[in-house]
């Protein structure tokens, strides 16, 4: 009897050795990282004209546009980027007008190189699916401590117009060339946009703010333009899991006819203007 039962203690300690745990880079992991950003604004000629007091009027006036905060929620292979509601900063409500031109839900798979991004303009909703921006990203050597994380450095030149597809400036209609001007054998100038990244490979996932990805590890900050994200906050894996899924609601839609779609319905805005004034 003391036979079997010794038999019967090293089979089963034998079977518990087999069953292996399973590594933590097979376990499915969460995180959520916070951005603040801010972005510089160029007030030109009109500037110049006003006083230094005028000219702190005007940002307070539209910080809820140069200053806002985003959480970007993640796994492995998804992410979802958003920004956090914010009540203007001086009448305590929100900006209709601007609200129109910014940045919806942003969802991103880059095992599939899909994005999908929920846009609302006047009362209408659209969502741009596409594919995700391609970067050619230049690794650096330079490197940096942000909060716990040591980061490395990597930049890129990406077409200004794909960063800001969902944004509209009266600029773009003004500076327009005519039909008739146009020479169809000169193709036309694209503007490049210089990209600063610092990502941590701490984190190895290839995910990161707005249009940013495909680094290897998780962008804590970014610069393009006159605009910086920096990432505050980093929770791990929290305790309630997070909802990380593309938006379904609205018109199907690409960002090259989203944005071809807000630049009509604004030239249409303008010329109706135009005619009333006459």
């Amino acid at each position: 009897m003391k036979s079997f039962f010794l038999k019967f203690s090293i089979l089963s300690f034998l079977l518990f050795l087999s069953v292996k745990p399973t590594p933590p880079e097979v376990q499915e992991f969460q995180g959520q990282a916070v951005y603040f950003s801010k972005s510089s604004m160029d007030l030109g000629s009109w500037g110049a004209r006003m006083s230094e007091a005028q000219k702190k009027q005007v940002q307070a006036r539209l910080k809820n546009r140069l200053e806002k905060t985003y959480v970007l929620s993640f796994n492995k292979e998804e992410s979802v980027f958003n920004e956090e509601d914010k009540l203007d900063a001086m009448s305590g409500a929100t900006d209709s007008w601007g609200q129109n031109f910014t940045q919806g839900e942003q969802y991103k798979n880059i095992k599939e190189n899909a994005l999908v991004q929920s846009q609302e303009f006047y009362g209408k909703q659209f969502l741009v699916k596409d594919k995700l921006q391609a970067i050619a990203w230049k690794m650096g050597t330079e490197s940096k401590q942000i909060g716990q994380y040591m980061c490395f450095k990597a930049t890129a030149s990406i077409p200004s117009a794909e960063l800001g597809w969902y944004n509209f400036s009266w600029g773009e209609i003004r500076t327009a060339p005519k039909n008739e001007e146009t020479d169809s054998s000169e193709e036309p100038e694209v503007k490049m946009t210089e990209v600063e990244a610092w990502y941590t490979p701490q984190i190895p996932v290839g995910h990161g703010p707005n249009e940013f990805w495909g680094l290897p590890g998780l962008i804590l900050e970014v610069s393009a333009g006159d605009t910086t994200l920096l990432c505050s906050k980093i929770v791990m894996n929290p305790k309630e899991k997070i909802k990380i899924e593309a938006p379904e609601k609205g018109k199907v839609i690409t960002k090259t006819a989203y944005k071809e779609t807000i630049t009509g319905k604004m030239k249409e805005m303008m010329n109706n203007r135009g005619r009333r004034r006459g």
